[in-house]
């Protein structure tokens, strides 16, 4: 099966990114202003995109400051069944960099003296298919609005996400 998995470090605390995924506020910054849920564990999280397309997730694991879970529940056909994960390891550069010596440029980078890396896997596909290839490269743009909010407070969501 295939999997879409992205490493994106983020200049934040992970309290803030943690907050970013898992209430709607934060949900409708970077992903969808259409946003809808409760942020329990078991309820179902509606995402809309326009006026007839939506997905809806069932939130299975949401473990604060740590790891976020879902499981798409409706939606498109390729996405039903298959389950989001956003899990976050914070510190700073030096144990960030013994942890995951695979991020060093992202490290680099980072103009913090700490951060938050979160490692995102969205899992359970059926095949590699034209969809599958636009939400991997879709995800990484919402991704970068994620980094975007936290960092700046202002993210990049849907419908502008592709917008430079």
């Amino acid at each position: 099966m295939p999997n879409i998995h992205h490493f994106i470090l983020i200049g934040s605390s992970k309290e803030k990114v943690f907050d970013a995924l898992s209430s709607q506020s934060g949900l409708s910054a970077w992903w969808t202003p259409h946003t809808k849920t409760s942020s329990e564990l078991g309820s179902i999280a509606r995402f809309s995109f326009g006026p007839e397309y939506f997905k809806d997730m069932k939130i299975t694991k949401l473990r604060p400051f740590e790891e976020v879970q879902w499981q798409c529940i409706a939606g498109a056909q390729e996405w039903i069944g298959t389950t989001i994960t956003f899990q976050l390891i914070s510190g700073n550069k030096e144990v960030l960099r013994k942890m995951h010596p695979e991020i060093e440029v992202q490290i680099e980078q980072l103009v913090y003296d700490s951060g938050t890396l979160l490692m995102f896997h969205h899992e359970g596909w059926s095949s590699y298919s034209p969809m599958f290839a636009e939400c991997n490269y879709t995800w990484g743009q919402f991704l970068r609005s994620l980094k975007l909010l936290c960092e700046t407070g202002k993210g990049k969501p849907w419908p502008h996400q592709h917008r430079i």
